[in-house]
């Protein structure tokens, strides 16, 4: 018995099988991990494209956009699927646009003109410049939709998929991609921009 244990201790044969099996989990892992890494940059990449192609085109008065929608919203929001589609099989969309009268209210309330207490906060009879026309002071100073002549309209293309690769098994990652997009670009000057009114309440 002990003459078996000394022979085995200095075998060599099959040694490179086991130091294989020892370093082939971590670098399957590491291979996925990096392919699964760079397809998430691609795609990434490819719907921040194609987001920003479709919102140059519809910021035109009449944008040709060859996809089908009754609205031009449908049509610009068709076109970013079918675009992205490409890359992102199975992918769930949702996309939202939003208009403003400049840049400086993407991300704001609306603008006081008026603070009567001077607390630099919105109160009852205070004014202030009612981007969406809504009557009322909100903290989001946008209209949903492309807007008009002259508006800067906010894109936001949120995009959700399963990974190619299980790495979510074993690594503690989610099961999907999740990719979100923006972009914010003026409107073609095709008309007079509409000035938004200044409401007291």
């Amino acid at each position: 018995m002990i003459a078996l244990l000394a022979r085995l201790r200095r075998a060599q044969r099959g040694a490179a099988i086991v130091e294989f099996a020892l370093v082939l989990v971590p670098l399957v892992l590491f291979l996925f991990g990096g392919l699964d890494l760079g397809y998430q940059a691609y795609l990434r990449s490819v719907v921040q494209g194609e987001l920003n192609d479709v919102a140059r085109s519809s910021s035109l008065e009449a944008p040709g956009i060859p996809c089908s929608g009754e609205t031009v919203e449908k049509k610009i929001d068709c076109a970013i699927r079918t675009r992205s589609d490409v890359v992102a099989r199975n992918a769930t969309y949702r996309i939202s646009m939003t208009s403003f009268y400049d840049f400086s209210g993407i991300g704001r309330s609306e603008k006081l003109v008026s603070d009567n207490n001077r607390n630099g906060r919105y109160d009852a009879g205070d004014c202030f410049v009612d981007l969406n026309e809504n009557g009322s002071f909100d903290e989001g100073a946008g209209r949903t939709g492309r807007g008009g002549a002259d508006d800067v309209v906010f894109y936001k293309v949120e995009l959700a998929m399963p990974r190619l690769f299980p790495i979510h098994r074993f690594l503690d990652v989610s099961p999907e991609y999740a990719i979100t997009a923006t972009s914010a670009i003026r409107n073609q000057p095709y008309a007079v921009q509409k000035v938004p009114p200044t409401v007291c309440v």
